[in-house]
């Protein structure tokens, strides 16, 4: 899959005071940026230091074939797709807890190549997690 990246932030979960400020700045510029487009948008999360606990970048990107692709996500990659329940307030934070909660236990064998969250323009939200 070929994705256009909009904006891009490098931050750590746990060791960054700055990360909720950081993400939410992100995404504000990137919807800035998409304002009036009905698209599908991605968070992806990549170039990891590590595991979850590690420095990552997230970009926020969207398909588009008609430029040059800033970011390509490998076809072959398997990934277990989680479903974000859109009625909590917080639910993209507490699915990736239960992610964070699956790989703790054994789980869930992450690969920590490239995961994205899918925004779909209907409201929609899943998070694709690369598995080994």
């Amino acid at each position: 899959m070929k994705l256009k990246v909009i904006k891009s932030v490098r931050t750590n979960n746990f060791n960054d005071d700055l990360l909720l400020h950081k993400i939410t700045k992100l995404w504000e510029r990137a919807s800035n940026d998409l304002a009036n487009q009905v698209v599908t948008i991605y968070g992806v999360y990549h170039n990891y230091e590590s595991d979850y606990k590690g420095d990552y970048s997230l970009s926020i990107a969207i398909e588009d074939n008609n430029s040059e692709p800033l970011l390509e996500l490998p076809n072959h990659t398997k990934y277990e797709i989680f479903k974000v329940d859109k009625g909590e307030e917080l639910g993209v934070i507490n699915t990736w807890r239960k992610i964070w909660e699956r790989e703790d236990a054994g789980i869930l064998a992450r690969a920590y190549s490239y995961d994205f969250e899918k925004y779909y323009p209907e409201g929609e939200i899943e998070i694709y997690i690369a598995l080994k």
